[in-house]
């Protein structure tokens, strides 16, 4: 782990290669697990509100947990996650004619019906972020779906903290991802040299 400001960073995220690859995957992160994505309680509230902006590219299935229940539920850790569908899929989960899962709120972003991009687990991902009165532990997460991920991300020479620039900007600031990079060059340099 290395320190930078009140986080804790696994040395995975400099380690490791990643690059998505979703002519591979398919997006199935947004319907594999067993609960729905972390949200924030600002974020469940905005997730509330864009439900009418997104409501005719969700599956009738995720409209009638929507009606039934919401966009999140508190799950067995008593997290605020998504509510899912079927215990699997996002409820904010639409599919391509070619099967592939796309994000719902980030269609609409990017068609540019709402200035939300997704919430900061799902666009941070593969980290994943555990909140600790005194430091955030800034955790890489390692899944058998994202292999084609890391494999791409070696191919390419992409490693996972340069691939989650735009999300590790987002959530920790663009001073902390310039530190981040200057830690990961040094010690990539020093392991490469053969001193760590």
């Amino acid at each position: 782990m290395i320190q930078i400001k009140d986080t804790l960073v696994t040395l995975d995220l400099i380690e490791q290669f990643f690059l998505c690859d979703l002519d591979s995957c398919k997006g199935e992160c947004c319907i594999e697990g067993d609960a729905g994505a972390p949200i924030s309680k600002e974020e469940y509230e905005i997730l509330k509100s864009l439900v009418p902006t997104v409501w005719d590219d969700l599956t009738p299935a995720a409209k009638q947990i929507i009606e039934e229940q919401g966009v999140g539920y508190i799950d067995e850790d008593g997290d605020l996650v998504t509510s899912i569908v079927n215990g699997r899929d996002c409820v904010f989960t639409t599919y391509a004619p070619n099967g592939m899962c796309y994000c719902a709120i980030e269609k609409a972003y990017r068609e540019g019906r709402t200035d939300f991009y997704k919430p900061i687990s799902c666009h941070l991902y593969p980290v994943r972020l555990n909140r600790y009165p005194d430091f955030t532990a800034v955790n890489y997460h390692k899944w058998n779906i994202c292999k084609c991920a890391e494999v791409l991300g070696r191919k390419e020479k992409v490693r996972a903290y340069q691939f989650l620039r735009e999300p590790l900007v987002r959530r920790f600031g663009q001073e902390w991802y310039d530190e981040l990079c200057l830690v990961a060059k040094e010690y990539l340099e020093q392991k490469e040299a053969g001193k760590i």
